[in-house]
């Protein structure tokens, strides 16, 4: 199950990936210091997976049909003839 889809256009900017990663981890800094642990550990490791995701494994993949479409026009382009006339 992949909770995060790298391939949504949202996480193309590298500022908007490492401010999910941080502000992941300063709340679990919050919570850590505060009375409940168990937050601080959920946090850290969504945290976690995010950098996993968002950072470290970030590779995304265009969609087939624009890939397909860019392929297609570009051999369409390459069949066509050019007049050069001086």
């Amino acid at each position: 199950m992949q909770l995060i889809d790298p391939n949504h256009p949202i996480y193309k900017p590298l500022w908007v990936r490492v401010l999910i990663v941080a502000v992941c981890f300063s709340w679990a800094i919050v919570e850590a210091f505060g009375p409940q642990p168990f937050w601080a550990v959920l946090a850290g490791g969504l945290g976690a997976y995010a950098a996993w995701m968002l950072l470290l494994n970030f590779n995304p993949q265009p969609p087939k049909a624009e890939a397909e479409s860019a392929a297609s026009s570009d051999e369409a382009e390459d069949d066509e003839p050019t007049d050069e006339k001086k």
